[in-house]
């Protein structure tokens, strides 16, 4: 009787494709903390993980959300990016995680992206991340001016559509309101 190889079931989380399982490992030989970075269509979640063999534990976490608190009304933007990074560096430092590296999962590496906002704002929070200046968004972009910038040609060519976009925010306010938050996230 011919005998045939068994079939191998991949891991749930690799057949899902929700886990490299390859770059998880090569994360975890650092033996450092990882800020774990994951994003929605409207929050940016962040968490501050160390290995265990039974599994991770979560040190300290942040979401967009989070910034309700501080006076922030946006969500999904570069500035509450970047805003959100700043606060889980602050979280951070007060559990003293100095350094961690950036675990951004199955997410793509775009120059100047939401992704790359949040670690400038944990670098600008004083963690110790690795990683390249030139990913890095512009501070232009992380104050919010291309928004506001945009609007306001926006409500000159077509207030129609500058009413349905920007029906909820007023982004004409967003760099005053960026530096208002980020000073209270600095002091607290």
């Amino acid at each position: 009787m011919k005998r045939k190889r068994k079939y191998r079931m991949p891991f749930k989380r690799k057949f899902d494709k929700k886990t490299d399982y390859r770059k998880r490992l090569k994360l975890l030989y650092s033996k450092k903390p990882r800020l774990i970075i994951r994003k929605s269509s409207k929050h940016i979640k962040t968490q501050i993980t160390e290995f265990n063999p039974k599994g991770d534990k979560i040190i300290v976490s942040a979401t967009t959300q989070d910034l309700k608190k501080f006076g922030w009304t946006n969500s999904t933007n570069i500035p509450s990016s970047y805003l959100t990074g700043l606060l889980i560096g602050k979280r951070a430092l007060k559990k003293n995680i100095n350094s961690a590296i950036l675990d951004m999962g199955l997410e793509k590496s775009i120059k100047g992206s939401r992704i790359y906002a949040v670690l400038k704002g944990a670098i600008d929070a004083g963690l110790s991340i690795p990683h390249s200046t030139d990913i890095l968004p512009s501070e232009e972009r992380i104050s919010g001016k291309h928004i506001m910038d945009y609007a306001q040609k926006l409500k000159k060519e077509d207030l129609k559509k500058y009413k349905k976009q920007f029906s909820v925010s007023k982004p004409e306010k967003i760099p005053e309101m960026f530096e208002k938050v980020k000073s209270k996230i600095m002091k607290g």
